[in-house]
């Protein structure tokens, strides 16, 4: 019985319950501290709230409605949303990707199911008084929070590959996107038809990696096989034309269904990457450099190699990783470089001048999955260990912004516009700005979205028929998103 009573007087506040942890607990006095001000923040929105809730019952009254409806509206905790507190609560007030933001949203989540539990085992009319109340509270507050709005959607679906999907990439300037698939091909995609309009099978290994020149209709691809291979992504886009009479068209639509199905293969590449100085193992990624003239890539042999377009020679090793790599990636119009490695770091590779030079940035604690350049001289990284982390060119001592999140980051993707695009292991897609604030989840559900893991996404630089964001994933399938973000973004 005393038990009870010691716990119904803790709960009367949730800062007295904090303040009874030993004082040999710094985190504990800060966690104290943070909850504090949580706690008035809420009792401001509350009174805010309760505020409106007045404004608008005086607006709304009708001296006719009975004493019970007003005693239920009353009950019903004057919620201002017009969304029931289920659906409120399904928008999260705090930003997961914080750590301590996120830590902070689970122990708030903890402390109000522990309430409700307590609360549960009361006897009588006060239980269901009180669990009212806390639902409206929570109502309430919950709905006090205004996200910016971004409309995202499935506006197509890309479907043909027999294994999972390594990578894709969208050619500038032409509705066409590439992709990299473990079932040792790469597909070029018309993106209105949404159907494979050439597949190159030269590979003998998986085609882990796919990128697009920049002016000619020429791609790069990095196998499992040891090998990069450049080939010409000549596509056909005629489409089979109907009969002119309801004969002709019975008569020729088995025809049609296989012109339609069918595609045009390609075994044979222009340029063959490999031999002596090349790679002793799978090349992972590969990547043109912005002249064009050269390419860089980088394999599990621990290596990264600059190779001339014109002859298929090697030019350069870059050696310096302690593990095997798994990206490279190259500055736009500038001759720089960024390979990332298991090692937990990334390089940066100057070759604007005679020699070479390198840059090492630490700051990961795991495997490195991702490095990309982005606008105002900075470079984003995506690892294993859960973050992503926006760094200055000048300055590789420390990340100017880190965001947390609750899964593995793959190959990423930053606009031009500096959205980040970060594909996850929980089959999630996230977007960020380069300052490390959140933008937007990608809607996930049982008709729209991955259903394993996603690996990689690719921006248009351009709207390409509604499509701003493709992704793909080791379901096989590829999505185009359009996403319209807010106007400040």
């Amino acid at each position: 019985m005393k038990a009870t009573k010691s716990r119904a007087a803790r709960l009367t506040s949730l800062t007295e319950d904090v303040t009874t942890v030993p004082e040999d607990a710094p985190f504990r006095a800060r966690l104290h501290y943070l909850f504090t001000q949580i706690e008035r923040e809420f009792e401001q929105l509350y009174l805010e709230n309760q505020h409106l809730q007045e404004k608008l019952d005086n607006a709304t009254s009708n001296r006719d409605l009975k004493e019970p409806q007003q005693e239920q509206r009353s009950t019903a905790g004057g919620v201002i949303s017009a969304q029931p507190s289920s659906t409120a609560l399904a928008t999260p007030p705090i930003q997961t990707e914080d750590g301590g933001a996120s830590f902070l949203a689970a122990a708030a989540s903890s402390t109000h199911k522990t309430l409700k539990a307590k609360l549960s085992s009361a006897t009588g009319g006060s239980k269901a008084k009180a669990s009212n109340k806390i639902k409206a509270q929570t109502s309430r507050i919950v709905s006090s929070f205004k996200a910016p709005t971004v409309v995202s959607t499935v506006v197509r679906e890309f479907a043909g590959h027999k294994d999972g999907i390594w990578q894709v990439a969208a050619k500038a300037g032409q509705p066409i996107i590439g992709t990299a698939s473990a079932d040792h091909t790469a597909c070029i995609w018309g993106v209105e038809s949404a159907r494979c309009l050439l597949q190159y099978q030269g590979h003998a290994g998986s085609v882990n990696s796919i990128k697009f020149h920049q002016q000619r209709d020429l791609v790069l691809t990095g196998s499992g096989d040891g090998t990069a291979h450049i080939w010409q992504a000549a596509v056909n886009w005629e489409v089979p034309k109907k009969g002119h009479s309801s004969e002709e068209e019975l008569d020729d639509s088995d025809e049609q269904v296989e012109d339609r199905d069918r595609v045009d293969t390609l075994r044979t590449p222009l340029c063959e990457f490999t031999g002596p100085g090349g790679h002793l193992s799978v090349v992972v990624a590969a990547d043109w450099l912005s002249s064009m003239d050269q390419i860089i890539t980088g394999s599990w042999d621990r290596t990264a190699i600059l190779w001339d377009v014109e002859t298929g020679q090697p030019l350069q090793p870059l050696t310096g990783h302690d593990h095997e790599l798994t990206h490279v990636s190259a500055h736009p119009t500038q001759r720089l470089v960024v390979t990332a490695s298991r090692d937990t770091t990334f390089r940066l590779w100057d070759f604007r001048e005679a020699i070479p030079a390198v840059s090492v940035f630490q700051g990961h604690t795991e495997t490195v999955t991702s490095s990309v350049f982005a606008r105002d001289d900075k470079v984003v990284s995506g690892s294993d260990d859960r973050t992503i982390k926006v760094w200055e060119l000048r300055n590789m001592r420390s990340a100017l912004a880190t965001i947390r999140t609750d899964s593995s980051v793959n190959r990423l993707a930053v606009s031009t516009g500096g959205i980040i695009a970060i594909p996850h292991d929980n089959r999630q897609i996230r977007l960020f700005d380069l300052n490390g604030q959140r933008v937007a989840r990608l809607p996930r559900t049982s008709r729209q979205g991955h259903r394993r893991m996603v690996s990689s996404v690719a921006w248009a630089e351009e709207p390409l028929l509604d499509c701003d964001l493709f992704s793909c994933g080791f379901d096989r399938r590829v999505f185009g998103w359009s996403i319209v973000l807010p106007k400040d973004n």
